[in-house]
């Protein structure tokens, strides 16, 4: 396991020429999904554009506000990790088999109680200590479901009524190791990583300077790489509520399918909070199907819009879209056994 605590070291910054372009790349790419909302929300019947408009900007401003306690929280706890525990601290207890370590890390969400936006920036500190990508990914897609408040929050909505809290621990914990299990099978994992946030992980001198002034550094250097990528995943979670139409997700709720698919579409599409999710899921637990409501609660705190955009800060597309398609492909399998056995 001493490659893999080395990797870091092993990270090159290549094409600079695009790492320079890549923070524009996410704007471009928002800006052109709202234009498309928008277009399709002038052709649409519903509530004239200015006053949808003026929803998705509170919408918008709710779910950054929601989030940003969190990212801040993240951001500390990163900071905690990187200057302030001593190196081997955290490598000493860890196991040395691969997959044994990924089933720790993906446990450690326990003892870190913030939702999906403070876990990026958690885990950006993570790589930058000496963990591996694969070992990254299973802490971050666990993370935002197995620690303390959602556990507390999912029961406090369900109970152990069908399922839904068991099928929710099991499940992400499950997706998590997956996934670790996948990028642990690549060729060079130090190849999913952005080319900025590659150079960031070039080794220096972990005693260099105050370690207040460290902090300082990095809390400055961790809001500018997380706060655009939140500010633009915000903007698109609203957009897309006020110009989507939900009544059509709402009618097909009683099909045990199609209630699956269009909890997974309402997931991505709201961006709330997992600390907060179960209970906004509460609300279609009487129109919608178990399998269903698990598979929104397993699907919102991965790979929602608002998520997407804060893992763009570290993570290749490439990669995210390998994330979507094993998340969602796994909730489909895990709703429907539900929907089976309840």
């Amino acid at each position: 396991m001493s490659s893999t605590r080395q990797e870091p070291v092993r990270l090159r910054v290549r094409a600079p020429a695009r790492s320079r372009r890549a923070p524009a790349l996410p704007l471009i790419a928002g800006g052109a999904v709202v234009a498309a909302l928008i277009v399709v929300a002038v052709i649409s019947p519903g509530p004239s554009l200015p006053v949808r408009a003026q929803d998705g900007l509170t919408l918008a401003i709710s779910v950054l506000i929601e989030s940003l306690p969190f990212v801040v929280l993240g951001v500390l706890l990163s900071i905690v990790v990187q200057v302030w525990v001593p190196p081997g601290a955290i490598e000493r207890w860890m196991p040395r088999r691969a997959w044994a370590r990924r089933g720790v890390l993906s446990l450690l969400g326990m003892f870190i109680p913030v939702c999906e936006c403070g876990n990026v920036p958690f885990a950006r500190g993570l790589l930058m200590r000496g963990f591996s990508v694969p070992e990254t990914l299973t802490f971050l897609i666990a993370a935002p479901i197995v620690n303390p408040i959602v556990i507390i929050t999912t029961h406090q909505a369900f109970g152990f009524d069908d399922g839904v809290l068991v099928a929710r621990l099991l499940g992400g914990f499950a997706i998590a190791n997956l996934i670790g299990w996948l990028y642990s099978r690549h060729p060079d994992p130090g190849a999913l990583l952005t080319e900025r946030f590659a150079a960031a992980c070039e080794p220096s001198d972990p005693g260099a300077g105050d370690r207040g002034r460290r902090s300082l550094a990095q809390f400055v250097v961790e809001l500018r790489a997380v706060m655009p990528a939140l500010v633009i995943g915000s903007t698109l979670a609203g957009a897309v509520q006020v110009l989507v139409p939900r009544e059509a997700l709402l009618a097909i709720g009683s099909n045990p399918a199609l209630s699956i698919i269009a909890m997974i579409a309402l997931a991505m599409i709201v961006s709330i909070c997992s600390n907060v999710d179960s209970f906004f899921a509460l609300s279609f637990a009487s129109t919608f199907t178990p399998g269903s409501i698990v598979a929104f609660l397993l699907v919102g705190p991965l790979v929602d819009v608002k998520m997407l955009a804060l893992l763009r800060t570290t993570f290749r597309t490439r990669v995210l879209v390998g994330l979507v398609a094993v998340v969602l492909l796994s909730a489909i399998v895990i709703g429907g056994v539900v929907n089976l056995v309840v």
